[in-house]
């Protein structure tokens, strides 16, 4: 083959020439629907883990006697390392080969959760979380790579959206799972679970991938460009991490923001100078491409950040044991594995652009209906709310997954999936930070006052300090060997500031997802889903 047609031009009787020849598919290996199995159970391994953990926390919390701060960096150093690393990642794909990439995303990955596990340390399950995110963003572009070159335009959308159930499935399952284990074994179990499905996982994808690589991939690197991305994206979040300890007009927050600024403008004045760029910027030309990342962004900040606090309402408002909390969420599992595939077939039959604003609109409703949430409230009047936001998420994890793919050339599809999955850490980690500093300033306000108002002797500023931290997570500071009427009175007041500071955050969630349905009008089907694989068979 000696065509050097790109894809952007490439028409659909064309599609196997975008593609170097792999060998032919025989039996199981190279397969659309088995690489689909087969990347669903890495991905899997990916997505639980960005929430199962959040249902542990409070055992890892209590276990290793870490503070509110600790239990944040358990999620944030994960989320750090994924969005610092995935466009990365994603290129490393593209240059050396997707199936090579996702062998190795799922081992490390494996590896990373069982030095968890062996953890003794707060120090030390950062550590190797940060390892699982540096893993997992070599993993999930790999993932989307494969499919976007295994499968045929017509069957593309449909495997993405079995691909965006089974993200969907697992991100909203991962506090059930996690409570079954975390009540029944212990919180390293939700780690060590990982060890059997990566190994399953390299198993299958040693017998079944076939490496798929587009005839014009990068065959260089742009190691400047690396550097200066990796620097902005490290700068931009480590600053939304540290904003709510630093304050968000500390000196410091805006330094980290400023420097985060500064790498993204050279990183853009570099990648018009370079020969093979990390990012070419044309990309973001597409308007509905670059909609679909923003669009990530703003569905991670309502979802991610919204569930931090959902898992401490449950069990230390409603006093939920772990497996309690989540069953509690079933309705929001079972609405995305159901929602996942008839959002793929409603997009494939009519475009993305609807789907996805219906979705985020109800999103919107679920984050507000949230926000009503309080001590008193029943277990079905949550589960409506959970179950429309599972209904909300469902087209949208689908959807802005195949705009970005779709709309991106056939040689940059690595890069593409890691623009789509960094859009989602950043959100999640913007999301923590910025709906944890909401929670912590309305707490701050509040406690004082509430405190007082019940009648409870005043504090000094150490205790204060102390009780505000305890009552961002729900937790009521009753002091060993208070009155029984003291300390229920304690409680009250704890419960009901935690409450309003979770209320104000579901709607601030609220406006983002509404900000969201607007982004989302600009929204379109891939133009370049033609350029998939035309090999193999289905």
């Amino acid at each position: 083959m000696t065509s050097q047609t790109t894809v952007d031009t490439t028409g659909p009787g064309d599609k196997a020439s975008a593609l170097s020849d792999p060998a032919p598919a025989k039996g199981m290996r190279g397969h659309p629907w088995f690489t689909l199995i087969t990347v669903a159970v890495g991905v899997m391994m990916v997505a639980l883990d960005g929430t199962i953990v959040a249902i542990a926390n409070p055992a890892i919390q209590k276990d290793l006697k870490a503070s509110f701060a600790d239990v944040q960096w358990i999620t944030n150093g994960y989320f750090l390392a994924l969005a610092v690393s995935l466009i990365t990642a994603g290129k490393l794909g593209d240059r050396f080969g997707h199936r090579q990439t996702f062998l190795i995303g799922v081992t490390g990955f494996a590896a990373a959760s069982g030095a968890i596990g062996l953890s003794d340390s707060i120090a030390m399950v950062v550590t190797f979380r940060v390892f699982q995110g540096l893993f997992g963003a070599l993993l999930m572009p790999a993932a989307l790579g494969l499919l976007r070159a295994t499968f045929p335009a017509e069957k593309l959308n449909m495997a993405i959206g079995i691909w965006g159930m089974v993200i969907g499935a697992s991100t909203a399952g991962g506090p059930i799972l996690g409570g079954v284990l975390v009540e029944h074994v212990n919180w390293q179990s939700v780690f060590f679970i990982n060890v059997p499905v990566g190994a399953l996982a390299l198993v299958l994808g040693t017998l079944i991938l076939l490496d798929h690589r587009a005839e014009n991939a990068p065959r260089s690197f742009d190691i400047l460009g690396i550097v200066l991305l990796s620097a902005a994206m490290f700068c931009l979040v480590w600053a939304l991490i540290k904003a709510p300890a630093w304050g968000w007009g500390d000196g410091k927050t805006w330094a980290f923001l400023a420097g985060s600024v500064l790498g993204f403008a050279l990183f853009a004045v570099w990648e018009t100078k370079v020969k093979e760029p990390l990012i070419p910027l044309g990309l973001f030309r597409s308007v509905p491409l670059s909609a679909g990342v923003v669009l990530m962004v703003l569905m991670a900040i309502a979802f991610l950040g919204g569930l931090f606090f959902v898992t401490f309402y449950l069990q230390n408002v409603h006093g939920l044991s772990p497996i309690s909390a989540g069953l509690h969420l079933l309705p929001l599992t079972g609405m995305m594995i159901v929602g996942s595939p008839l959002a793929g077939a409603m997009i494939t039959k009519a475009g993305p652009r609807i789907p996805l604003a219906g979705g985020m609109a109800l999103t919107a409703a679920a984050m507000f209906g949230m926000s009503t949430l309080d001590t008193g409230t029943g277990s079905a009047t949550m589960s409506l709310w959970f179950a429309l936001l599972g209904l909300g998420l469902a087209p949208v994890m689908v959807g802005a997954t195949e705009v970005i793919v779709g709309n991106a050339p056939m040689e940059l599809s690595g890069v593409a999936g890691g623009l789509q999955q960094a859009a989602m850490q950043i959100g999640g980690s913007l999301g923590t930070a910025v709906l944890g500093a909401v929670m912590a300033s309305k707490v701050d306000n509040d406690l004082a006052g509430n405190w007082k108002d019940a009648g409870l002797p005043p504090l000094t500023a150490a205790q204060s300090a102390q009780a505000s931290e305890a009552v961002q997570v729900g937790v009521a500071p009753v002091p060993k060997g208070v009155p029984a009427e003291v300390a229920a009175k304690i409680t009250s007041v704890a419960h009901d500031t935690f409450i309003s500071g979770m209320s104000l955050a579901s709607l601030v969630a609220a406006g983002v997802a509404v900000v969201a349905v607007l982004v989302a009008l600009l929204t379109k089907r891939g133009a370049n889903a033609e350029a998939g694989a035309g090999v193999g068979h289905i």
